[in-house]
């Protein structure tokens, strides 16, 4: 079954979660629990227990590598923009997943253009390959875009002005 990004049982956030969360977000490989905890105020057992509470209530789902696609040739990464009936987005999110070469799948909350499909590929044959799997799929393939770049920062809600990361209070 597809897992889905928002949890289904949510719980308050202290300054110390937030911190762990912002850490985590800005490189959890090589970040130790020692670093975090210096930063957050609290001992590295306190943040290891943290953690496992955090990935337990299903706010952590995972740990993702950043990967460079070019450099493990696969070229080619193309965001494809489509149309499913609101009704069967999910379907087809989950049949999407199951396509060799994507990497990606978004749902959005509107009634057209309603899923982002991010694929890479080594070749227009790839590219091609999927394109025609999305249109046997019936979705409908709104446009194509070819992917330079992708940026990504923590959610700088995590972070605070109190001791956490690079910022120090003004006053």
């Amino acid at each position: 079954m597809l897992s889905y990004l928002f949890s289904t049982m949510s719980r308050p956030l202290d300054n110390v979660d937030r911190g762990i969360l912002y850490h985590l977000q800005r490189d959890a490989r090589n970040t130790t629990t020692q670093e975090i905890a210096e930063t957050v105020g609290t001992s590295a057992s306190t943040v290891r227990n943290r953690i496992e509470a955090l990935e337990e209530d299903g706010i952590i789902k995972g740990y993702h590598p950043e990967i460079d696609y070019e450099a493990a040739n696969l070229p080619l990464r193309v965001m494809f923009v489509c149309t499913a009936p609101a009704t069967e987005r999910t379907e087809y999110v989950e049949h999407l997943l199951e396509i060799q070469g994507v990497v990606d799948v978004r749902e959005m909350l509107v009634g057209k253009r309603n899923i982002y499909v991010e694929v890479v590929g080594t070749s227009t044959q790839d590219i091609t390959r999927i394109t025609d799997t999305l249109h046997e799929s019936g979705i409908t393939v709104e446009s194509s875009e070819i992917l330079r770049s992708r940026y990504v920062q923590p959610f700088n809600h995590f972070h605070f002005s109190d001791g956490f990361g690079d910022e120090q209070k003004e006053g």
